[in-house]
């Protein structure tokens, strides 16, 4: 189908979102689920008594698919309404069912429940990309769970930690959301069988004032569409606060993956990590020696989004009139569907680069190398007091030495000598042999391991085990 060059085109739909998640928020998906609804509807009303024949409920089912748009929008023009035009359409392929389509609804009952199946549906393609990028960065932590790096605060070297235990924090950041996001679809109920207002008045009518055929008729529609629960009372729509705890976990997922992006394209600068680089990749158009990590960029231009997105259901939840008003509508189409859709793209790169995470073991060592002096001076200290020494006094000296060895690197350009310094010192019982070996880097890495061996068998196996591998892949136009 030739491209549209004379309108606007989201590049969420373009470039970035995945055709799965695109799909979940299609029109064929939309309206197909209007009428599953419908048919569910009817199939309940009859199995509770209403005359409603299984010819008519036939007719329903054969046309559930085959939405004949054209009749639709041409009777949208007409009626300014989308779901009666939509009765129309399905009432022009199934004239022996005209008279049931959508008997005793009201336009939430097709509009409402498709959205919370739809949150339904997109959440849980949402968590398998999550738990995909999980087992990547699982597997990373555990192949360089052993290798020191310079662990940071405030963005100056601190002491030590590995590179996969680094990696852990990516992750637990990532399963927060998951475990967010993974109670909003477990809490999440249909709306329902309610009626105009959320009484369920024109039921009650329909069913002679039985309550608990009215009552009947809401399970037995919900369990149709795949729900075992749906929200106890409701105005006329569901309770607007939901659209806002799940674009509030979406919006986690966009933190995290900000975080994780951001971190990486710090080590990138340092030139210890990369992300993925193809062959032919092209990486500025003036200086072609540079490798930017745009992918990283790419997850950190769309989290912002996303973040700021999460704004507008709460808006909306916040400004609802009474039992409803309109002004949900217009905003609600464009947030939530974008919000699903940009979460989709991040996870896709978040996917694609953790596959493919580049890690130069040798910068890293040197750059611990670098630091490592410094670290070590504790160390050094207390070997020196247990063989005598004045604790206060040696403090005083290693400061000393520190600060005129990190004048020796800043100022004058040249290699720590810290080591040489302390070794010269008489105030220290120990060989310069003695002094080196506090230099190796893994003494400084605590329980850095072991934390990442006990983190991916307790907290990240579980969740696996949960979403197994389905080979998600990202496909990116980079």
């Amino acid at each position: 189908m030739e491209r549209n060059r004379d309108g606007y085109i989201s590049p969420l739909s373009t470039r970035y979102a995945s055709r799965e998640m695109q799909y979940l928020f299609s029109d064929n998906n939309k309206f197909r689920t209007w009428r599953k609804l419908w048919i569910a509807l009817a199939k309940a009303e009859k199995q509770l008594g209403l005359d409603i024949t299984d010819a008519q409920i036939a007719q329903l089912e054969s046309h559930a698919d085959d939405v004949n748009y054209d009749v639709a929008e041409a009777r949208e023009k007409q009626v300014r309404h989308d779901v009666m035009s939509h009765v129309y359409a399905y009432g022009q392929q199934c004239p022996d069912a005209e008279a049931i389509i959508h008997l005793g609804a009201t336009s939430c009952y097709v509009g409402d429940n498709t959205d919370v199946i739809i949150l339904r549906d997109a959440a849980r393609l949402v968590l398998r990309k999550c738990a995909q990028v999980l087992r990547n960065l699982a597997a990373f932590a555990d192949q360089y769970k052993l290798l020191p790096c310079l662990a940071y605060t405030h963005l100056q070297p601190a002491q030590l930690t590995t590179v996969g235990k680094r990696a852990t924090l990516w992750m637990n950041e990532l399963v927060m959301d998951v475990e967010n996001l993974e109670y909003q679809v477990s809490a999440l109920g249909l709306r329902g069988v309610k009626g105009t207002t959320g009484t369920q008045a024109s039921f009650m009518e329909l069913f002679d004032g039985d309550e608990e055929k009215v009552k009947s008729l809401e399970r037995l529609v919900a369990e149709q569409v795949g729900f075992d629960k749906w929200v106890p009372v409701s105005g006329q729509t569901y309770s607007r606060k939901v659209d806002a705890y799940f674009l509030g976990a979406l919006s986690g997922i966009a933190q995290s993956a900000c975080k994780f992006a951001t971190d990486l394209r710090l080590l990138q600068s340092f030139e210890e990590m990369e992300e993925p680089f193809e062959k032919s990749q092209i990486g500025s158009s003036a200086m072609p020696y540079k490798r930017n990590p745009m992918r990283s960029e790419r997850i950190c231009a769309l989290s912002r989004y996303v973040i700021q997105d999460a704004v507008n259901p709460a808006m909306t939840a916040a400004t609802q009139w009474f039992e409803r008003t309109l002004d949900d509508s217009a905003n609600r189409r464009i947030a939530v569907a974008e919000a699903f859709l940009a979460v989709d793209a991040i996870l896709e790169i978040y996917i694609n680069v953790t596959a493919g995470l580049v890690v130069y073991d040798r910068v890293v060592r040197r750059r611990v190398m670098e630091k490592l002096p410094f670290m070590a001076t504790e160390d050094i200290m207390m070997e020196a007091v247990k063989r005598g020494g004045n604790r206060q006094e040696l403090h005083e000296a290693l400061r000393e030495h520190s600060h005129a060895a990190a004048r020796q690197v800043k100022v004058e350009g040249g290699a720590n000598d810290l080591i040489d310094r302390i070794a010269a010192d008489p105030l220290f019982p120990l060989s310069r042999q003695e002094i080196e070996a506090q230099m190796d880097p893994g003494r400084y890495v605590g329980r850095a391991p072991g934390q990442v061996t006990e983190y991916l068998r307790d907290v990240i196996a579980p969740i696996l085990a949960r979403y197994p591998d389905e080979n998600i892949r990202a496909e990116l136009n980079v």
